[in-house]
């Protein structure tokens, strides 16, 4: 469990239908996609990682916890439809904790908005200031999402705070 963000409160900012198809962009052993899978039980959640140890770990887990509506995906989101999810196919696409890491930002965020459904949302949650167990360079401020988001033709919808370390921006297309 990530100590600085709380998934449930996260997911709030968000009205979620339990039929949507949701991806977690850089899920990691998928704190988020695990909470997702469990709110849209008639949905399906793709955990998306470039790191297939991260995915072997959220796959265990939904095992373990007996989630059958997620389905995990090694990619890079940095190169075009690295995703390989269908375009327009998605409601909701999480970025979570991820841009910060990203060396093309400009191109994961193109990738969220190709998957996503026209009026999918994209929401983007990552470090706002510096933390003790968080990343110590990288950080990407939400005015810099903005401008990327801009530049895609994306509408920033909601702004709020994601815990103490973190922002929420949710776009649509």
């Amino acid at each position: 469990m990530d100590v600085f963000l709380n998934p449930e409160e996260v997911f709030k900012n968000l009205e979620l239908k339990e039929n949507m198809a949701a991806a977690e962009f850089g899920c990691g052993t998928g704190v988020f996609a695990i909470t997702l899978a469990k709110k849209l039980k008639a949905g399906r959640v793709y955990g998306l990682d470039v790191q297939e140890e991260k995915l072997s770990a959220l796959q265990s887990r939904a095992k373990l916890e007996k989630i059958s509506n997620i389905e995990t995906i090694l990619c890079d989101l940095e190169k075009p439809q690295g995703s390989t999810i269908p375009a327009d196919s998605l409601d909701l696409v999480l970025v979570t904790n991820m841009l910060f890491q990203a060396e093309n930002k400009e191109a994961v965020m193109e990738e969220a908005k190709r998957v996503a459904k026209p009026e999918g949302k994209i929401l983007v949650i990552d470090w706002l200031k510096p933390a003790p167990f968080g990343p110590k360079e990288g950080l990407i401020l939400p005015d810099q999402v903005k401008k990327i988001a801009e530049k895609l033709e994306l509408k920033l919808k909601k702004e709020f705070p994601a815990g103490e370390y973190h922002y929420g921006l949710i776009f649509t297309k």
